[in-house]
């Protein structure tokens, strides 16, 4: 079946989602994440605490994370690397371990019931992808607790070979993987690095609102801005 995109009238055929801020929300599932590791690394203590929580971008009083935070879009070797310097360890590598770990536990928000959702766009025979700046283990740790790993044709995280989004690897990779051409697929995200690496790939951009960033913020880099991926059937025509 072929899903004409409103604007561009090309088929759609496939659609690659980000994860975090896209399939779950964002502050929802990371908030907690964020505290737990800021309070773990600095033992507690008030200053070291307030250090990494300004290099994380995250608000401890709130309990959220700043628009600029770093944690929103950058591969997660990234995010190590920035707190490196706070930190006891000597190598991005030994952080990563112990924060994959957490992360791969960290409760998941859905944006909105996705079992059923997915279902939905497979059943309307449409293909679909995970490619996300998290390392791949914890995503595929959230996905299977949501239940819904299995329903990906393709899941890729920042350390699965393709590079992290804004480049276009990880979405290349999907096509690749289910035959189908960029023109011919839609990238769903909550950051500008989802719809930069959607534009870079040749394929239809949608962003949603489910993570930290504006829609002013997203809308000249998107098809359509939606509050979240519940629309985004309605927006496809299913």
């Amino acid at each position: 079946m072929d899903l004409a995109h409103p604007q561009t009238r090309a088929p759609i055929r496939g659609v690659v989602f980000d994860k975090d801020g896209t399939l779950f929300d964002f502050n929802a599932t990371w908030g907690a994440w964020a505290a737990d590791v800021i309070t773990t690394e600095t033992k507690g203590d008030p200053e070291n605490r307030a250090r990494l929580a300004q290099v994380l971008g995250f608000d401890l009083k709130t309990g959220t994370f700043l628009e600029t935070s770093i944690v929103i879009a950058s591969p997660a070797a990234d995010i190590a690397r920035a707190a490196l310097p706070l930190l006891d360890d000597t190598s991005v590598e030994a952080v990563l371990n112990r924060w994959n770990t957490l992360a791969a536990k960290a409760p998941q928000v859905e944006a909105t019931p996705l079992k059923p959702f997915l279902e939905g766009l497979k059943r309307a025979g449409l293909k679909v992808g995970v490619a996300t700046n998290d390392a791949e283990y914890p995503a595929r740790a959230h996905l299977k607790e949501a239940g819904i790993e299995e329903a990906f044709e393709f899941i890729a995280g920042s350390d699965s070979g393709f590079g992290g989004k804004p480049e276009a690897g990880q979405l290349m990779a999907f096509c690749d993987a289910t035959g189908l051409h960029p023109r011919d697929c839609v990238m769903v995200g909550d950051s500008t690095h989802d719809l930069h690496a959607g534009r870079a790939a040749g394929m239809a951009c949608v962003a949603v609102l489910t993570g930290v960033a504006r829609a002013d913020e997203l809308a000249p880099f998107a098809d359509v801005v939606l509050p979240s991926i519940a629309e985004l059937p309605e927006w496809l025509g299913l």
